[in-house]
């Protein structure tokens, strides 16, 4: 996953957002270690300390833990992490329904319209 960040929010919330999609994802599994803040901030060319800022809220979510000795790691608590995943999938599908509505379809149409493209 590149590592693309725009000015539309602090590259912290942008850091923690592609991390969080590795972890749902897979990318990083449940239990195993996370590469270090160094470098994560030097694959995704950013200051250690806004890396070291999106490690934090992680883990203030739970999503990461920090063992003595061992770095951090990926929670084993599939709850958790199914639970982020889903409110991610739900900012998605909400994003695209105010979307569609912006465009002047309404539920049915949108309805219509995924059932088409998902049959």
């Amino acid at each position: 996953m590149a590592w693309q960040m725009n000015s539309e929010r602090p590259i912290y919330s942008q850091l923690y957002d592609k991390i969080l999609i590795r972890i749902v994802c897979g990318t990083y599994k449940a239990g195993n270690r996370l590469p270090s803040v160094r470098d994560l901030a030097a694959e995704a060319n950013v200051n250690p300390n806004t890396m070291q800022r999106a490690f934090a809220e992680l883990e203030r979510s739970g999503l990461i833990l920090t063992q003595r000795n061992s770095g951090r790691v990926v929670t084993e608590d599939m709850t958790k992490i199914e639970a982020a995943r889903h409110q991610l999938a739900l900012t998605q599908v909400n994003t695209f329904i105010a979307n569609m509505r912006e465009l002047g379809y309404n539920d049915q149409e949108i309805l219509e319209l995924i059932k088409s493209i998902v049959h």
